[in-house]
Formats: C-alpha cells, sequence, structure tokens
C-alpha cells in the first residue's frame, strides 16, 4: 500500500526529495492528510493478489487475466501456425492438460513402490501380491481416473478451481481432500 509522487513509491519512514529538489524529511507520513496532499502524494491502495495457479496477472485495468482451460495452438501475429524445427505445430498446455498430468504423475508415484511386488509375482510361482497391495493399486488407479474425470468435465474457470477446494464442515475444520488430490490413503 505505497504512498506515491509523480509514480515514484515513497517509503514510509525514509527521507525523499520532489521534483522541485525540496526534501522532505524520514518523518514526512507524520504530515496530515492535506499536506500530504499539498505535495502532491497520494496514496495507492495495492492491487490484490492473484492465484498463478488459475491466473497470468492482471491487465492495465487491473482485472485478472484468466489462464486457458484447454490446449492452445500458436499462431504468429497472422494467423500461421508456429511450428517447431520439426514442422509440428507448437501448443500450450491449458491447465485441464496440465492437471491430468500432474494427477497421472501423482498416481505413478503412489504405485511405484509396489511395482516390484507386482514383478515378483509375475516371476516366482510361489509369490503373490499381499492383498492390502493390491487393494491400494486398485484404488490408486480409480482415484487418478476419478480426478482426471473430474478435471476433463469442468466446464469453466470456477468450476476447476472448485476441484483445488478442501471440503469442510461448519466449523472450517476440513473434512476430507480436495477433489483434485483426493488419494487413498498410504499403506
Amino acid at each position: 500500500m505505497p504512498w506515491k509522487y509523480s509514480g515514484r513509491i515513497i517509503r514510509v519512514g525514509k527521507a525523499w526529495v520532489d521534483n522541485n529538489g525540496t526534501q522532505y524529511p524520514a518523518v514526512w507520513n507524520n504530515y496530515s492528510a492535506d499536506e500530504k496532499a499539498a505535495i502532491g502524494l497520494t496514496w495507492e491502495d495495492e492491487v490484490a493478489a492473484h492465484d498463478n495457479r488459475f491466473y497470468w496477472g492482471r491487465n492495465a485495468d487491473g482485472e485478472l487475466i484468466p489462464r486457458s482451460l484447454t490446449d492452445i495452438n500458436e499462431v504468429d501475429e497472422d494467423g500461421n501456425p508456429v511450428n517447431d524445427a520439426d514442422g509440428n505445430q507448437l501448443v500450450t498446455l491449458g491447465l485441464k492438460s496440465n492437471a491430468i498430468a500432474l494427477a497421472k504423475t501423482q498416481a505413478a508415484g503412489l504405485l511405484a513402490p509396489y511395482d516390484w511386488q507386482v514383478i515378483k509375482a509375475t516371476e516366482v510361482e510361489s509369490y503373490s501380491v499381499p492383498s492390502t497391495v493390491t487393494t491400494y493399486r486398485a484404488a490408486v488407479r480409480t482415484a487418478s481416473n476419478s480426478i482426471g474425470t473430474a478435471i476433463t468435465n469442468a466446464s469453466d474457470l470456477a468450476a476447476f478451481m472448485a476441484l483445488y477446494d478442501t471440503p469442510v464442515d461448519s466449523d472450517g475444520k476440513p473434512t476430507g481432500n480436495a477433489p483434485i488430490n483426493d488419494w487413498p490413503d498410504a499403506i
């Protein structure tokens, strides 16, 4: 929440000089509102923070610039496809594609510690994967599919953002996981 003079930020507790060479002491903040206005100081509210998972930032009018939910085929200023060195059109992945890829990576990470047991069961006739492991692995795959479906079904940015909201009770205490992060408990 800065004070400004001619577009410059004037820091509280710091002396400063105006465009006419007039010096103001570090205690300038103790001046009255009228005195500050008379020397050209203005208060400018800070722009509210934005969630950079969903927004690029703000435009010149202060409006949020949303990230695209869907993939964007890149084109130049004439509308022609922008291609990579191999001639393939460049594509900027949207929020949905990135979220689905992350969910698949998370699922792979949850399954990986138990892969050796599945491999061993295929190679050693007398070994079978414990039922707790098979149940857990099935739950991870189900959760991954459910998360992917929820992402795909998000019809707009608000619905997509809601996937990141952790459900809470009337006291504001979490009652579960956010839909985007609703994985089974580890075994």
